[in-house]
């Protein structure tokens, strides 16, 4: 069964070292499986019987937003699809995203704490609407964050009001919907037209909590993702391949849905 991995990171060479070791500094008991470039990446989707992975990258500054983009064009292959990031106070976000567009990378990654924004704030809603015309994903961190403290800038509740306002948006949300936040996707995202992405769900949800989520959420709206480095890309494919739930389902999360989703 062909699987992809819809949250990954990675980072150019010369920068992955200092980029995984700061990370890994605000990481809890997390540390990284493996060494944060392309390379690496592709090592660690060898040993799991990964086939492609969405890459995603954050700029946590607004100056940062073309060098990624640059970097994400790069590193495109039958592998690797990258999707750039957009800094909510980058002024220039609409020719930004035709050059996003034009060079065939098929969405964003927008992560609120490290870009201090909260998700449903009407200020971001032209760059949203915008993300919508051109037809983009946004992959957005979801829930809280181990760096952070808890603020609900990214909760649950704030992901059903933007589809809400803005329902031609496509939007993935990680981490089940909300990392620790699970009891809140149950009462306000199972049903709702949005894609879960399944990273730390099966590792740290409730079992019973995880269980209802995936029955009662629409089999078309589940991603699988590792957000690897963070997660052990092997050992994350192998517990989602043991869940007793029907084959048919399984194709749909491990590649079907990222399939139809990113046109592929």
């Amino acid at each position: 069964m062909r699987v992809i991995d819809f949250h990954t990171h990675a980072f150019p060479d010369d920068l992955a070292e200092k980029a995984i070791t700061a990370l890994e500094e605000h990481s809890g008991d997390y540390r990284a499986h493996h060494n944060g470039t392309i390379r690496g990446l592709l090592a660690s989707m060898d040993r799991a019987g990964i086939e492609r992975a969405v890459v995603v990258s954050i700029a946590t500054k607004p100056s940062q937003v073309p060098r990624i983009t640059d970097w994400s064009i790069s590193i495109a292959s039958e592998r690797v699809i990258p999707f750039a990031s957009i800094h909510p106070l980058y002024r220039d976000f609409q020719p930004e995203l035709d050059r996003i567009r034009a060079a065939g990378l098929k969405g964003i990654k927008l992560h609120p704490m490290y870009q201090e924004f909260t998700v449903d704030d009407p200020a971001l809603f032209p760059l949203y609407r915008a993300v919508a015309e051109r037809g983009l994903i946004v992959l957005f961190h979801a829930g809280n964050d181990i760096a952070f403290p808890v603020t609900g800038q990214a909760s649950p509740r704030r992901f059903r009001r933007l589809i809400e306002e803005i329902p031609d948006l496509k939007p993935v949300v990680s981490h089940l919907g909300g990392w620790t936040d699970w009891e809140e996707v149950e009462e306000e995202l199972l049903g709702k037209p949005i894609y879960l992405e399944t990273s730390f769900g099966i590792s740290e949800a409730e079992p019973e909590q995880f269980s209802r989520i995936l029955e009662d959420h629409p089999a078309d709206y589940f991603l699988f993702g590792t957000d690897s480095p963070w997660l052990d890309q092997k050992k994350e494919l192998a517990a989602w391949r043991a869940l007793p739930i029907p084959e048919e389902r399984k194709e749909k999360i491990f590649h079907k849905n990222a399939e139809r989703l990113l046109g592929l």
